[in-house]
């Protein structure tokens, strides 16, 4: 199937936790890599995800880990043997990502980092030159996506985004289907998440900043407050300063699909978020713990729905998403997809039932997608401007929720009454950090 280019993703959109193996992958060092093709790359912030797909870039033929940057002094350790181990060289290591970024032989960031970082981390290595794959969501607030998406179309350098389902053909098939019309008209998207995660953590105390970590650091730009285990490694994404819950967490994947098929690059009509924490469990969390966001548009509704700390949902998937046709709905997860037929008059289906297997090979294909756009033989699979509508679709459903209001747009795409809600959209950075400017 044709990869789904940046160009494509413009040209089309105008005309309408997963971890990955630590082991080498098979199929990916088959190249002969000329010296000018080299790639060094480093990672910032080297715990879960970020390690994962610094595995998957230098399992790429050609590609040179020369850096790893942490604010813990023991997870960079741990990290630095297992790259010793798995390429056969050390690389040097930082607790500043500022000292990385002047790295002279240094091509491209992998940042892994909680998404209170991913902008200013971003802007500073496009600034300095760098490419940049990025965690999703693209940065913790409207205004901070904004700045980036300027600053990546300023610089004009690389940006990936880690949407990485944009990588699988399981997924790539999907869309195509959705849009080829097959379904019929497409009147409802539903999507949902319902992990055991999302209610939050057991409620812990206050403690001392564990030893070999710089907390300073990893607060960064965020409001200083004492160390609690809960704001740390995982759990922080349950606080409004670092995180956005599930639905910036998971809902970005599955938005971004949703709104990939139905050929969406601008606002909705409006947006209009409920919920709040029901489940009764006394956890250690800010934001909703169930939560509903209704996305209106001229000729189709969509809904996306979470309840923590539950591990069912429609059709049998605890996540997933159903594009509801008139002669069919199609629904889709990791592991699978299927097409459940609407019956016709005559008690006959109007489009064939299928079900197939997932493929969840994808993150990496979308690692050496970035390795090859660094090279000029592709482009980015998740472009900024992906990742950019990803996330303002799932912050919107956060501010709405945040606010009690429900979210207008004028024919422009600009939030009715936006100055109104500026205190939510821009964060106020603590001293030294400065909301970049491009």
């Amino acid at each position: 199937m044709t990869k789904f280019t940046r160009r494509q993703f413009i040209k089309t959109s105008g005309s309408a936790i997963a971890g990955a193996s630590l082991a080498p992958l098979a199929g990916l060092k088959n190249l002969t890599v000329a010296p000018s093709d080299t790639v060094n790359v480093a990672l910032i912030g080297c715990r879960s995800m970020g390690f994962g797909d610094l595995t998957n870039a230098i399992n790429v033929e050609g590609v040179n880990c020369i850096g790893l940057c942490d604010v813990d002094q023991n997870v960079l350790e741990d990290r630095a043997a297992d790259v010793e181990q798995m390429t056969g060289s050390t690389p040097q290591l930082y607790g500043d990502y500022r000292k990385l970024l002047e790295n002279p032989d240094l091509d491209a960031v992998i940042i892994g980092t909680p998404d209170h970082w991913h902008c200013l981390q971003t802007v500073h290595a496009l600034e300095a030159g760098k490419h940049v794959y990025v965690e999703k969501p693209l940065a913790n607030n409207i205004a901070e996506i904004n700045v980036m998406k300027k600053a990546a179309n300023y610089y004009g350098h690389v940006v990936q985004v880690g949407q990485q389902q944009r990588s699988g053909a399981h997924w790539q098939h999907v869309v195509d289907l959705v849009q080829s019309g097959h379904l019929g008209k497409i009147r409802q998207v539903d999507l949902w998440g319902n992990f055991g995660y999302g209610v939050g953590a057991n409620p812990v105390e206050d403690s001392p900043v564990p030893e070999g970590v710089d907390y300073d650091m990893w607060l960064g730009p965020a409001p200083d407050r004492a160390f609690n285990q809960n704001r740390y490694h995982g759990s922080w994404r349950f606080f409004w300063h670092y995180g956005g819950g599930v639905q910036t967490d998971w809902g970005v994947h599955l938005l971004d699909i949703a709104l990939w098929a139905m050929e969406i690059d601008g606002m909705p009509h409006s947006v209009h978020s409920i919920g709040g924490i029901f489940s009764g469990m006394d956890r250690a969390i800010e934001m909703a713990d169930t939560q509903t966001t209704t996305y209106a548009f001229d000729d189709f509704n969509m809904e996306w729905k979470h309840t923590g700390g539950l591990e069912m949902g429609p059709y049998n998937r605890h996540y997933g998403i159903a594009f509801v046709g008139n002669k069919g709905t199609l629904v889709v997860n990791r592991d699978s997809w299927e097409i459940i037929p609407v019956e016709g008059e005559d008690d006959q289906p109007l489009v064939e039932r299928v079900s197939e297997q997932g493929d969840s090979s994808y993150h990496d294909i979308h690692a050496k997608n970035f390795i090859e756009s660094i090279r000029g033989n592709e482009t980015e699979a998740a472009p900024i401007e992906a990742g950019h509508l990803a996330a303002m679709y799932a912050h919107l459903g956060n501010l709405s929720y945040q606010t009690g209001d429900t979210l207008k747009f004028y024919n422009t795409g600009q939030l009715v009454d936006e100055s109104k809600y500026m205190d939510i959209i821009k964060p106020d950075y603590r001293n030294p950090w400065t909301f970049p400017s491009v």
